[in-house]
């Protein structure tokens, strides 16, 4: 297994000079970068099976043990804030739970009843897609989750660093990261870890975009949940419209701090008028825009 293997390259790197270990860990970090290129049609074609159930209201899960699985939480729990992904749409397993988060509990890989019971427990299924992550490929309740995901007819992707390991070769969307050796044999919170952080960073935010919750290289989906993204709101919204700050303060008060909602208003949409051209739209605001040009509203009786 690759990222097992030790490397001659790495053999005395405990007797280098610390500018020369620097350097060595720098130039594997910029190589893991690289490693992700060649995958980018996988992600690609997994962004667009996740995009396809995620239209269907399905759930968007998350599983994976270790540093890989902490790295898979990370990115599935960034997807609220960033683009008010719904929190009942998105499931994070992670074998030891919420403790292994904070610290190591290795022996919760081996896990496979508490990956079963999980998937059974959150009735995944046909409408939901599953993201599992290990470096390995084999780790036990990575696996399991996959598996008993994908019998109950869920989309599942598959990411690790090994070629033709059981999660690549029974995910439905396998994307392998062909990061080599590490320059500590095993330590695959490194090499691996940054291609993995990366991979998945493209795969959600792509299907985010994909989803409409991107406009113009701006995060209209952001959630002003503190004084910061307010500001971030208003910066936005006045991008977008080209008003000034006080009709985008009314607007978004209006909106319920819902920068679409404000951008329909101020396009001279209703509130109820500009919900619904949203939902026609799919969420996409650049089509609700094109939808408020090209139909007329009724006047309530």
């Amino acid at each position: 297994m690759e990222t097992e293997r030790a490397s001659p390259r790495y053999s005395d790197i405990d007797l280098w000079e610390p500018g020369d270990i620097l350097e060595a860990l720098i130039e594997g970090q910029m190589a893991a970068v690289a490693a992700v290129r060649p995958a980018l049609g996988a992600i690609e074609r997994a962004a667009a099976a996740i995009e396809s159930r995620l239209r269907q209201d399905g759930r968007l899960v998350y599983a994976g043990a270790g540093t890989s699985g902490r790295l898979a939480v990370q990115d599935g729990a960034e997807l609220i804030p960033t683009f008010n992904w719904p929190p009942q749409r998105l499931l994070l397993l992670m074998a030891g739970g919420k403790e292994a988060l904070l610290r190591s509990a290795e022996g919760a890989e081996d896990e496979i009843g508490q990956a079963a019971r999980l998937v059974q427990q959150h009735a995944i299924g046909s409408a939901d897609v599953l993201i599992a992550v290990a470096a390995s490929g084999t780790t036990p309740f990575t696996l399991a989750c996959l598996r008993g995901a994908k019998e109950r007819g869920a989309v599942t992707i598959g990411i690790a660093n090994n070629q033709s390991t059981p999660l690549l070769t029974q995910s439905d969307y396998p994307i392998w990261l062909d990061t080599g050796a590490e320059p500590i044999a095993g330590s695959t919170r490194m090499k691996a870890g940054t291609a993995q952080r990366v991979a998945l960073n493209l795969l959600s935010t792509l299907t985010m975009i994909r989803l409409g919750r991107v406009h113009q290289g701006l995060m209209v989906d952001v959630q002003a949940i503190n004084a910061k993204l307010v500001m971030r709101s208003e910066t936005i919204l006045r991008k977008i419209s080209g008003r000034s700050g006080e009709d985008v303060q009314d607007a978004l008060q209006r909106a319920d701090q819902n920068i679409k909602v404000a951008m329909l208003l101020l396009h001279g949409c209703s509130k109820e008028r500009a919900a619904a051209l949203l939902d026609q739209a799919g969420g996409n605001l650049r089509a609700a825009l094109e939808l408020a040009d090209t139909q007329t509203e009724i006047a309530p009786q």
